[in-house]
């Protein structure tokens, strides 16, 4: 059991399907006083959906930790969020139907996560998946999830298992200098002429009218020649 002794836990799960149905997988982690992923464990499901995927990681984190800590738990999940914060007093009351009176999707997974957080200081926080810039934990979590889905083998920090690799579906940094970058674009964009479409005024004071030849500057659109920093 983790989080004993700790004020506050701060964690982040995901789970993984390949194909949807197809080989899944769920993973957890829980982070340092720093936020830095501390202990972690994800297993296979065989094939499942990325639903069950979802809602099994929910269920192992809660399982994991303590239940007497307040917890925050990060997700990329809306399904799973909105599933246990928004849809499930409803689906208790209607005696674990929807609205349309169907059985709930999962609903043996749904159950064991009511029980689980019943009595429990539990903050869910959603978070975008495969951003650049994304929460680590969960970024983590979905890599741990993606291996372990992957190679149908679990693994995490008791294990002794490397962290998980690098996830395809998150765009890569890119290693050119922001200044680079931006000059880059700055002289692609002064290249660039049109005829105006509306009359304006460019950067230099003077005006032009619809019609005549205008590229863009470091404060908008302007004369071709002004576009350049050759201002008379």
């Amino acid at each position: 059991m983790i989080g004993r002794m700790r004020e506050r836990v701060v964690a982040a799960c995901d789970g993984a399907s390949k194909g949807n149905p197809g080989p899944a997988a769920w993973a957890w982690v829980v982070s340092d006083d720093a936020e830095s992923p501390a202990r972690w464990e994800a297993g296979p499901l065989g094939r499942a959906t990325n639903n069950v995927a979802e809602l099994t990681a929910l269920e192992r984190l809660l399982t994991a930790t303590a239940p007497d800590v307040p917890l925050e738990i990060r997700m990329d999940s809306q399904y799973a969020m909105k599933a246990v914060t928004t849809w499930l007093p409803g689906w208790k009351r209607n005696g674990w139907k929807t609205s349309g009176g169907k059985p709930v999707a999962n609903q043996e997974l749904v159950v064991r996560i009511d029980e689980l957080l019943d009595g429990r200081s539990v903050e869910f926080r959603y978070v975008p998946a495969h951003q650049v810039d994304g929460d680590p934990l969960n970024d983590f979590a979905d890599r741990a999830a993606s291996q372990a889905a992957v190679v149908q083998e679990p693994a995490g920090s008791d294990l002794g298992s490397p962290e998980p690799p690098p996830s395809p579906d998150t765009p890569k940094k890119s290693a050119r200098p922001a200044g680079a970058k931006s000059a880059r674009k700055s002289a692609s964009s002064s290249s660039r002429t049109i005829k105006a479409k509306f009359p304006g005024r460019c950067l230099c004071g003077r005006a032009y009218a619809a019609g005549e030849p205008i590229s863009k500057n470091a404060q908008g659109w302007g004369h071709p020649e002004c576009s350049t920093g050759k201002v008379d």
